[in-house]
């Protein structure tokens, strides 16, 4: 059956629900992705959307699940626009949930215009390449794996491991270094199924050091429904999106945990009884997240920009599994954190030889960053990979078959996770201070076995005193 209400076509022909589905036949002129609103029968309003349709029969993904919904007397109503989210500059210092509703308590937004959470395509020829410099205050970042403004670099992270830390930390030092005092910087935070505590970490810590006034948060806890997890992210980006290119400021996306999102993904994935790809998530895993990762980025004739950080935890802490492995084929590099290095009290514990900034090259050197920084990052890379390599040498053959090269080398790379790797979690370094630290560190070796530094970079900043 149904009835014209408001123009609007209700039906209440629900044969089926499973999980966070629901399937109603009879449908007339509805479209995928279209919102829907429904009604239970005791009156209650929730809202899904439509994930599939075929003939006159829709699959409805409800957001706030299925629980008290019945086949009898649940009424479905299809509004004819697709998920939507009201932006204005009121947004910012602001707390949104999974589906965009204050969560802070607050006053409702008065938005300027109401976006479409997926965004607008953007024509590839209109991209810009991304070439400045994002100064993190983290050494193990800014020195050897830099971040560039429109990049997308991600943390690969595992269980129990300090990347909210981290990522809260870059949230709060995170600053583009210019001399332009009219640049203006902003952070989209968004994190899918956290904890309670986890939440009020993150708002607390972001209000103690006042960077909640530049930033804007959407969370969803572990016990909110696994589907809004779905459409968070892309609210994120739709805010990032409106500050970028429309009031033209350089935007920080962290979004954290990647691996919750791709768990509820497998859950809708396995409600509509899809045949499962790689350990059972979906084979669209891949385009999926492609749509969320490549929404970063430049265009050309803007002044802004997107700039993301996502988070994920390794299950088992292996890099093969396919979140990490189909996230490392889109994104633009890693961040990996070790966790030898974080139970040996060392934070942030960066592995720094298997992370990657693939676009760093464009964003260091004279006039971004310092005319030493490329050779310095090489240098520290060559000098830390012969100290683990013959720190592990020893741990099998012993201390007696190093040269005393080796032994030299090993003492570095020890001084360089203690020194260079470790800082302090309210620890903001300039780019300078990091570069000097690495210079300290290099100081440590001969001149001669130097031979990633060009002579005139030795001649200016080797510390002569330490020779």
């Amino acid at each position: 059956m149904e009835k014209i209400t408001n123009r609007l076509k209700e039906y209440d022909s629900v044969r089926n629900i499973s999980g966070p589905l629901m399937l109603v036949e009879g449908v007339k002129g509805a479209g995928y992705g279209e919102l829907v609103e429904i009604t239970t029968a005791e009156g209650e309003k929730r809202l899904g959307r439509i994930l599939e349709i075929h003939r006159q029969n829709a699959l409805v993904q409800v957001f706030e699940g299925t629980t008290g919904l019945s086949t009898s007397g649940t009424k479905v109503r299809f509004t004819g626009k697709s998920i939507d989210f009201g932006v204005s500059p009121g947004i910012m210092g602001r707390v949104f949930t999974g589906m965009g509703k204050v969560r802070d308590g607050g006053p409702a937004i008065i938005p300027d215009k109401y976006l479409d959470i997926n965004g607008s395509p953007i024509n590839p020829t209109r991209r810009d390449y991304p070439s400045e410099f994002i100064q993190t205050g983290i050494s193990a970042i800014d020195v050897l794996n830099s971040l560039v403004r429109g990049q997308k670099l991600p943390i690969f992270s595992g269980a129990g491991m300090p990347h909210n830390l981290l990522a809260t930390q870059i949230v709060k030092q995170a600053k583009i270094p210019s001399q332009n005092k009219d640049v203006k910087f902003a952070v989209v935070f968004a994190a899918m199924g956290i904890t309670f505590e986890e939440a009020e970490f993150f708002i607390n810590d972001f209000r103690k050091s006042g960077a909640n006034e530049r930033s804007v948060l959407f969370i969803n806890l572990a016990d909110d429904p696994p589907i809004e997890r779905l459409t968070l992210p892309r609210m994120a980006l739709t805010t990032a999106e409106f500050l970028a290119f429309e009031k033209d400021m350089h935007v920080l996306v962290i979004l954290t945990d990647i691996t919750n999102y791709c768990e509820a993904l497998r859950e809708v994935s396995a409600a509509r009884k899809e045949v499962p790809g790689r350990r059972g998530y979906p084979g669209y895993l891949y385009t999926d997240l492609s749509t969320i990762y490549e929404r970063a980025g430049r265009i050309k004739g803007k002044k802004g920009s997107i700039t993301q950080i996502p988070v994920l935890t390794m299950p088992e802490d292996d890099k093969t599994h396919p979140i990490p492995d189909l996230t490392g084929y889109i994104t633009e590099g890693q961040i990996i954190i070790l966790r030898p290095l974080h139970t040996q009290g060392i934070y942030p514990p960066v592995d720094v030889l298997p992370s990657l900034s693939r676009l760093k090259d464009k964003g260091i050197g004279a006039g971004k960053t310092r005319e030493d920084h490329s050779d310095v990052m090489n240098q520290l890379y060559a000098a830390y990979a012969h100290g683990k390599n013959a720190r592990e040498l020893a741990v099998v053959l012993g201390e007696s078959a190093l040269t005393d090269e080796d032994i030299l080398f090993v003492k570095f790379s020890d001084a360089f996770e203690d020194k260079f790797i470790r800082q302090g979690e309210y620890e903001n370094r300039t780019i300078e201070e990091s570069l000097h630290i690495g210079w300290e560190l290099l100081g440590m070796l001969p001149t001669g076995l130097l031979k990633r530094v060009r002579d005139e970079f030795i001649e200016k900043y080797y510390p002569k005193n330490l020779n």
